[in-house]
């Protein structure tokens, strides 16, 4: 009797094992669902431009979304968009709206001038949404986004910097490998 007992509870406990790796295979999946919906909608906004960024986490079932953009439709309808897909039951929306500066302005045209006037990577202006996003608050510049290598990476910043009335030029660019950049 006792050896029956054992071996019940030891199915029971594999038992249980298997279903929790299964839920989490499943969980897991649902993650990564979300993440690639809400990547997609977010770059499908006709608003988002070069001088927006947009970026989330995404944990269970809800997701936050972070950022800076240039006007509240954006962050509003990055919001509405992210609230349609289907298992996500919460949206944090910390995006922050950047101040309306004409000076910001100026810096941002010029920056993107100084960047994709460059041979080498006049090739990352092309698509609806670039993969370079450059955000300007206060005079202070953020690059944002993926380039292809450490070179492409380094010669934006350095044009970047190259901007008469910067105040500074953060490098945030991820290099990834050509097939995954864009």
């Amino acid at each position: 009797m006792k050896q029956n007992l054992a071996a019940t509870m030891l199915v029971l406990v594999v038992a249980g094992s298997i279903s929790a790796g299964a839920q989490s295979t499943g969980s897991q999946r649902m993650q990564e669902r979300i993440t690639h919906e809400v990547r997609h909608e977010l770059v499908m906004l006709p608003q988002l431009t070069i001088f927006d960024n947009l970026a989330f986490q995404v944990n269970g079932d809800t997701v936050t979304l972070l950022g800076q953009v240039r006007n509240a439709v954006l962050k509003d309808s990055a919001e509405r968009a992210v609230k349609n897909i289907e298992g996500v039951d919460k949206v944090n929306n910390k995006i922050e709206i950047l101040p309306a500066s004409p000076g910001d302005d100026r810096i941002r045209t010029a920056v993107a001038r100084a960047i994709f006037s460059d041979d080498r990577l006049f090739r990352y202006s092309m698509g609806a949404v670039p993969p370079i996003h450059i955000i300007v608050d206060g005079g202070h510049v953020k690059l944002e986004g993926v380039v292809d290598s450490q070179a492409d990476k380094d010669v934006a910043g350095i044009r970047a910097n190259a901007v008469p009335g910067i105040f500074s030029v953060e490098n945030n660019l991820r290099v990834e490998g050509s097939a995954s950049a864009r």
